[in-house]
Formats: structure tokens, sequence, C-alpha cells
């Protein structure tokens, strides 16, 4: 099964960054942005992931439930303010997202011990380093990605509001046509 480690964001915060999205929709009667090559993240898919294992064994996946709920255990709940936006890819964005700022060094950490712990348990480790980000569209065509990293760079300080991380998850996504779906095989209080 494929599985990632992920936390949740509410739905307050969902909601404006669906409101950012329309804005960003709207901006394509402005210049080149081809709708068929833009896959925006559907509202009720939205997750900070914080670790992609892929295609793991049902003993495999025992042990990072168990490796979760010990981390889980040894952290505090707390806040993330979500209200910064950018993009990853260059001039010609391949990814549009949004990003916190209060809360985002404990987000930080708690990526870094399950990166570690699952290490030490076999799994590979991620080459690049976490970042905290909420991703809200990728771009195939060299055209759109230039377009919305103009609007992208528009935004100045975005305010989508603050979510509390009180558990960490463990889901499985399946790809379907109509894009991804998640089940969630584990749900891990912090304390």
């Amino acid at each position: 099964m494929r599985v990632f480690i992920a936390v949740d964001i509410n739905e307050q915060v969902k909601a404006a960054i669906g409101r950012l999205q329309e804005q960003l929709k709207k901006k394509r009667e402005a210049g080149p942005f081809s709708t068929e090559q833009v896959k925006w993240v559907r509202r009720e898919a939205m997750h900070l992931t914080l670790k992609f294992l892929g295609e793991i064994d049902n003993e495999q996946l025992a042990a990072v439930s168990k490796i979760i709920e010990e981390i889980a255990k040894e952290r505090k709940s707390f806040e993330l303010d979500v209200e910064s936006a950018g993009f990853f890819g260059g001039r010609a964005a391949k990814v549009l997202w949004v990003g916190s700022t209060r809360g985002s060094e404990k987000l930080c950490d708690l990526a870094k011990a399950i990166e570690e712990r699952l290490a030490e348990a076999g799994f590979p480790k991620e080459e690049r380093e976490f970042s905290a980000h909420l991703t809200i569209c990728r771009i195939k065509d060299l055209a759109s990605g230039k377009r919305l990293a103009e609007e992208a760079g528009k935004l100045g300080s975005f305010k989508a509001g603050t979510v509390l991380i009180d558990a960490v998850k463990v889901y499985q996504s399946q790809l379907m046509p109509t894009g991804p779906v998640y089940t969630v095989l584990g749900n891990y209080k912090l304390q």
C-alpha cells in the first residue's frame, strides 16, 4: 500500500486556501494559463505531509505506526500560523504552495524526529530538507508556470489562519482517475 504521514488542517484554513485558488484561477484571463495543465489540490485532500513512504507492506506499516505513536507521546500539541504563499520551480512555477510562520519550527522538529526514527528502522531518508508547505496546485507547462509564478509573486503576505497541530496521522493514498483517495490508517494524538 502507498503510505504517507501528515498533519491535518482545519476547515477555516482550507476555506481561505480555496478562496486563494479561486482568485488565482480567475487570473488566467489576464495572460497565458492553461487550466488543463494546472492540477488544483481539492479542498478535502489538503494536509501537511511530514513524510512520504511510498509502497510498504503490512509488517512495515505496523513498524511505522508504532514509531509514530511513540513520537506523538513525546510531543506537545502546538499552533501553526498558515500565512505565506510562494512557488517551487524557478521562473516557471511547478508547484504553488502556502506556507507557515509561527509554529513552523515545531513542525520541522516533528518532521525531523519522524525522519530520523524511520531511518533508524530502515526506511530511506529523504534527500531534501523538509519544507513546511501545503501544495495548492501542480503545473505541467511552462507558460502556465510563468504566469502563476508572477501571480504568486504579487500575493504579498497571504494569511489563511491558525491550525492546532494536535495529532499525527498515517494515511494510505490510493491513486484514482479522479484524484487520490486518502484513508486514515492511524491517528496519534500529541500530548
